[in-house]
């Protein structure tokens, strides 16, 4: 079971990192676009990592 969550969680990490920083890294749009998309992506990273600890901690 941790296994699969492992596996689940790091695909989930890997497509947030990948739709998530892109347009805050190549964005052509206003600073302040930019940085409220940074923030909303880090606060998805940061509610996914509370979720799998979470998880990881119930499992075990």
């Amino acid at each position: 079971m941790k296994i699969v969550l492992r596996i689940v969680f790091g695909i989930a990490f890997l497509l947030v990192a990948f739709f998530g920083l892109g347009p805050v890294l190549f964005a052509d749009g206003m600073p302040g676009e930019r940085t409220l998309t940074l923030i909303v992506v880090l606060a998805i990273f940061a509610l996914l990592y509370v979720v799998y600890r979470w998880l990881m901690k119930r499992v075990s």
